[in-house]
């Protein structure tokens, strides 16, 4: 067994690495005076949203207008031309006010001006520039588009403005794209009327979601940490799972189940939870690289975890025109199969290692944990059945950040104070910088769609080359046993979930899911996919990007903790991850798993979710290479080639694959019984 010699990090130390691979938290150092400024702004901005969402009556476009003006002036002076990476604050140079240069300065009032500008015409003056807006407008809407831009560059990175340029050059120059891309085209007067002037651009239905819905969630979720609902959660997890063989693995599962409940970040999850359960796992014998890839794995499950799940929840009940709760308990199982597969895989590794769990003294007591921390489980039930009741999500989120403040003045433990009243709040508007930059720019992309109608058509490229593809598989025996429809709708699954992945190595979940979302919807609609079943596909497939090597910022993260090499840790943590890129191709052939489709049954239910667990299982069992001995790479392959019967739906490939199984899991026996004497 190996031992862990890498000390405990510091809070710093933690906060650095976060830093190092989350770019949204890349948050320039700025001094005293201008510092308290900006926590003011951020404050402001928090108590803005609560007042808008519980009391306030403003119309649509002027809350869009204002969360953009909040969100963009602050990223100005919270995020550098260069990524930081500095947390202490150097004088200033003569260029600079506080930290912060002059010209930085300047972007931050232009944005704000030129965001508000639209909102606050007057609403018969806005309807007349519709269609022909004024020179006035062009310019302020094109300052609006590159100050956007740049914005989300600094706060989130290059690749996002770089996609939202290419569509900006598709739409000017349409009738020179090729094939079926070929479009009239625009002017950059017609492109900045669309993009600035109307609701299908930059003041579309993704800011208008940031603004209405992400905004309180994210800010409930810092609350809900600062009360003590997250040390509950690690505490609960090692009640629960630690004493078990590889205790400290099955603690980051649970500990990162019950985190993504209030939080949808996977590398603050990640950060969060590994900085206990990563030199636990190593302390027991986990490979570094094991430990981090567990941790990191478990932490990305956060953005599809119930009831919080991230911002695409939130834009999918916009798209779909259906209730959060509907979108919560679509989410449920497929979330409980992705940590099941997990679970699977780290035990059988605990099982071949030989690691112990945690012992008694390592351990808290169930008790004294529910005693100290019960109350700060009263916000998230609050929330959770008012979503259940079937009330707003901003509706619920309002009295759920209420309880989290009364909770936290009342409670003897984690008591809230004032000041830790004004840093949560502080911290909850920095934490959605980042993601309104690029609800805004996604804005862009969208509008381009809408304006060039570039979704259906790239929608039918995919379709028509997934058909080719389909026709010529399905004259190769024995693959001519499914029907080229079939194999059509395998191939456009296999596109759509490639660009998820390489899209999503690059930009934030939401922003991968809304893009490509456009592209996926039209095109798994002519094959009779269900809507709500091709938002899921495209979004969990973009979650997968963050444990996806060459990109992925979760496991990277969790290396950081572990001391590891991070590629080999992205390696692991994709393999550890594998059932997540399953379960989606489980729901869209088996719909029933998402529980709120068309035609639904209990009896489908079961028998999906049965067959998916008994192929996570098998599946697990073959990249562990372990059961109750270890396998030979036949013993392998053939777990793997079993799996896919038990996913596929129907009780005859269920049976099948029963018959198929239980011959290796005989052989098995034996050899651990041959073992043992």
């Amino acid at each position: 067994m190996s031992s862990d010699t890498t000390p405990d990090l510091t809070p710093e130390e933690l906060e650095a690495i976060e830093r190092k691979y989350d770019p949204e938290l890349a948050f320039r150092p700025t001094g005293k005076a201008i510092g308290f400024f900006i926590s003011f702004l951020l404050v402001a901005m928090s108590a803005y949203h609560f007042y808008a969402a519980g009391f306030g009556l403003i119309r649509e476009v002027l809350h869009r207008g204002i969360h953009i003006s909040f969100v963009l002036g602050l990223v100005f002076l919270l995020f550098s031309w260069r990524k930081s990476t500095s947390t202490e604050f150097i004088k200033s140079k003569w260029y600079q006010i506080g930290g912060i240069s002059i010209l930085d300065l300047i972007c931050s009032v232009l944005t704000v001006a030129s965001a508000l500008y639209l909102p606050l015409l007057p609403p018969e003056i806005l309807a007349d520039r519709v269609g022909n807006p004024s020179d006035i407008d062009i310019l302020i809407g094109s300052t609006l588009l590159i100050l956007t831009l740049e914005a989300t560059r600094r706060s989130v990175g290059p690749t996002l403005p770089i996609i939202a340029l290419i569509f900006i050059a598709f739409a000017l120059f349409g009738p020179y794209a090729p094939g079926a891309l070929k479009h009239g085209g625009t002017s950059w007067l017609g492109l900045i009327n669309h993009l600035y002037l109307t609701n299908q651009g930059i003041y579309g239905v993704a800011i208008g979601v940031m603004a209405q819905y992400v905004f309180l969630f994210i800010l409930f979720g810092v609350l809900a940490t600062r009360i003590g609902l997250g040390q509950l959660f690690i505490d609960l997890a090692m009640v629960i799972a630690g004493r078990f063989s590889g205790g400290p693995a099955k603690v980051a599962i649970f500990s990162s189940a019950f985190m993504g409940t209030i939080s949808g970040s996977s590398i603050a999850n990640t950060v969060t939870t590994g900085a206990l359960t990563i030199p636990a796992m190593k302390k027991v014998g986990y490979p570094a690289h094991f430990a981090g890839a567990v941790e990191a794995t478990s932490s990305t499950g956060g953005q599809i975890t119930p009831p919080i799940l991230g911002a695409a929840a939130f834009i999918m009940v916009e798209y779909l025109e259906i209730p959060l709760r509907d979108i919560l308990a679509a989410a449920l199982f497929p979330a409980l199969l992705h940590y099941f597969g997990i679970f699977i895989m780290v035990h059988l590794e605990a099982k071949k290692l030989g690691l112990r769990g945690l012992r008694a003294e390592e351990l808290p007591k169930a008790a004294l944990v529910l005693k100290q921390h019960w109350l700060s489980l009263i916000p998230l039930a609050i929330l959770v059945y008012f979503i259940l009741a079937g009330r707003t999500p901003d509706f619920a989120a309002v009295y759920g950040i209420i309880a989290c403040v009364v909770v936290g003045f009342l409670n003897p433990v984690n008591r809230l104070t004032i000041p830790d009243l004004w840093s949560s709040l502080s911290a909850g508007a920095k934490n959605t910088l980042a993601v309104g930059a690029a609800a805004a720019t996604v804005g862009v992309v969208v509008g381009v769609v809408t304006l060039t109608g570039v979704g259906f058509r790239l929608g039918y490229v995919v379709v028509q080359t997934a058909t080719d593809i389909g026709d010529v598989l399905g004259n190769i025996w024995p693959l001519s046993y499914f029907s080229i429809e079939q194999w059509a709708l395998f191939v456009s699954l296999v596109l759509i979930a490639l660009a998820c992945i390489i899209m999503g190595a690059g930009i934030p979940t939401t922003a991968t899911y809304i893009i490509l979302v456009a592209v996926a919807a039209p095109a798994l609609a002519q094959l009779q996919v269900e809507p709500i079943v091709s938002h899921f596909f495209v979004f969990y497939y973009g979650v997968l990007a963050d444990i996806t090597p060459p990109v992925a910022l979760a496991a990277y993260a969790a290396a950081g903790i572990a001391g590891s090499n991070p590629f080999k840790t992205g390696n692991t943590a994709f393999r550890l991850g594998i059932a997540k890129a399953l379960v989606p191709f489980v729901f869209v052939y088996s719909p029933a798993l998402l529980l709120v489709t068309d035609g639904f049954t209990w009896s489908a239910f079961f028998i999906t979710l049965i067959g998916a667990m008994l192929g996570i299982a098998s599946l697990g069992t073959s990249f562990a290479g372990y059961l109750f001995a270890p396998m030979s790479m036949t013993q392998r392959w053939c777990f793997a080639l079993i799996s896919f019967l038990f996913i596929a739906p129907g009780i005859i490939t269920m049976v099948i694959g029963l018959v198929l199984v239980t011959p290796l899991i005989v052989l098995q026996l034996k050899q651990k019984k041959a073992a043992i004497q």
